[in-house]
């Protein structure tokens, strides 16, 4: 008995330290069984409409039958209603007895039990040889009395041999100690479960309001932490090389899911005409129509000025003069759409523009005036549209990318305010680190590789090479694979990312599985080993 009661503390300490319900539950079993000396055994999940029992771990030793939980094979046997239609209890099975009235029960040979249906019970015995003959039914009860599961325990066998006896008053004792010790990790475990699931879905309902703001990081905030976690089980499987001792914990892998879920939610703070500027004049609208206006205005101005010259020449018909009018005006219309032309061509800011095509803006802006609504004659361009249209690659100004960067500050600031508990302390560090570089020329801290963690700098090469393939940004299209990953080698080669996590990213075909599943097939080519 003494060492059974050890067995039982060291039993309550392990299920007390197991994270994953599947596991956790067959734990139950395995233990009840293992400190009843049991042949087989039960476990009954209740619902959560408090109504219905469902199977989820079966064993029975001699007939080397495993169940759920862990074991390869599932469980087929239907749900279990604790009532019927009418509403009525459900007596007549011991395990919905056992959850219904909140008691254990203990037979000692169920073929002579007169209380309780086992029909099903001999039904297996015919089929299988077994004679299913003691039980033992442990309701699990909660800290609120609820009962959340039931455990039964079949067949107990006299220490030492195969002889099946009933459940003694002492095993029945054990069996309801570790039930209560059960329902408590349980217990504790589904509260941490919905904790986590009320905590992740926070974070989703602040990347939906990131993705109402903009339609395009939205997919951003999805897919980073998805690759996030590619690279960081590729880097944790690595046996050789300068990562070969890097290892993750469940925990561990569960602080960088988090990180990753909320390495942009300083972007909530960025201002969407900014997050979304798509060309160069994009503010709340793109002000190239307002170009195209007083383009317009101009041309007609341009054709008024010939008519009235024209007119000048009545009554007197002078028809090379007319056509010398006609020919001048034809030629500025010509010079103007050509003007207009390439201010729209300035505005897509794709590629980066060249000193002379610089000077063409400028020179448009201020060689150029027209007549605005007031009345005055003012430069064609203004100091703010100059600036934008004269942005060498790119959309932004330089004031817009330092809003634009001030996310990952904003970011920093917010997780930081936060209360972490101790197995997700480091989010804020891995959150905040994706814009920092190896060489120490990243923001907003300037670190430098030693001074980050891997986590943080497996984030950094997520965050790039999403946003290089990505497809759904305003202002390019995605890269196919062999240019993202040529751009990625440039990375790798001046500083800006961790060549080592770069080398598993490509030798282990991160790169490729990350883009098979999110990328669109046009994207996919080859792409030569670096």
């Amino acid at each position: 008995m003494l060492e059974r009661l050890e067995q039982l503390n060291d039993i309550g300490a392990s299920l007390s330290k197991e994270r994953d319900i599947t596991r956790l539950l067959e734990k139950i079993l395995l233990a009840a069984k293992t400190i009843t000396h049991a042949d087989g055994g039960t476990l009954y999940r209740m619902l959560e409409d408090g109504k219905t029992l469902r199977f989820e771990i079966l064993r029975t030793d001699s007939l080397g039958i495993a169940m759920g939980g862990t074991a390869a094979e599932n469980m087929n046997f239907p749900d279990l209603a604790l009532y019927n239609s009418s509403g009525q209890a459900n007596d007549t099975l011991v395990a919905a007895y056992a959850a219904i009235h909140r008691v254990t029960v203990n037979i000692d040979d169920a073929y002579t039990e007169p209380n309780f249906d086992f029909s099903g019970t001999r039904a297996f015995d015919q089929r299988t040889g077994y004679r299913s003959q003691s039980f033992l039914t442990v309701p699990l009860r909660n800290h609120e009395g609820d009962v959340i599961g039931v455990l039964q325990l079949i067949n107990a066998q006299r220490p030492g041999s195969t002889e099946v006896v009933a459940f003694s008053a002492a095993d029945q004792s054990l069996a309801e100690s570790l039930a209560s010790q059960a329902a408590i990790a349980l217990s504790n475990r589904l509260l941490l479960t919905q904790v986590e699931d009320l905590f992740e879905a926070f974070i989703g309902l602040i990347n939906l309001a990131i993705d109402e703001k903009s339609h395009y990081t939205g997919g951003h905030c999805q897919r980073v932490p998805e690759l996030t976690m590619m690279l960081a089980e590729a880097a944790d499987q690595a046996t050789e090389g300068p990562l070969a001792d890097f290892h993750m914990t469940d925990l561990d892998r569960y602080e960088l899911k988090i990180a990753g879920l909320l390495h942009d939610c300083g972007k909530i703070t960025t201002p969407v005409h900014v997050v979304d500027k798509a060309t160069k004049l994009h503010t709340l609208f793109d002000r190239i129509g307002l170009i195209d206006t007083r383009f317009e205005v101009l041309k007609r101005d341009a054709e008024i000025a010939t008519l009235r010259q024209q007119l000048a020449l009545r009554p007197v018909v002078d028809a090379a003069a007319e056509a010398a009018l006609r020919s001048q005006n034809q030629a500025a219309l010509a010079a103007l759409e050509d003007d207009r032309a390439f201010l729209r061509q300035a505005n897509i800011g794709g590629e980066v523009m060249s000193d002379a095509d610089v000077a063409r803006v400028r020179d448009i802006g201020t060689s150029r005036s027209w007549r605005n609504p007031d009345g005055v004659q003012t430069r064609f361009l203004t100091s703010d549209e100059l600036e934008n249209l004269c942005i060498r690659k790119g959309t932004l100004t330089a004031d817009e990318r330092d809003i634009i960067n001030y996310h990952i500050v904003a970011t920093i600031k917010m997780l930081e305010k936060l209360p972490w508990p101790k197995h997700l302390k480091n989010v804020p560090e891995y959150a905040g680190g994706h814009h920092e570089r190896m060489d120490g020329r990243g923001y907003p801290k300037g670190l430098t590789r030693d001074q980050m963690s891997v986590q943080a700098r497996i984030m950094g090469i997520a965050d790039i090479y999403e946003a290089l393939t990505a497809s759904d940004r305003p202002y390019k299209p995605g890269m196919k694979l062999s240019q993202a990953m040529r751009i990625m080698a440039d990375f790798k080669a001046n500083g800006h990312i961790d060549p080592d996590l770069f080398d598993i990213f490509l030798s282990q075909g991160v790169y490729r599985r990350y883009a098979e599943k999110f990328l669109n097939p046009l994207q996919l080519d080859a792409v030569e080993p670096t």
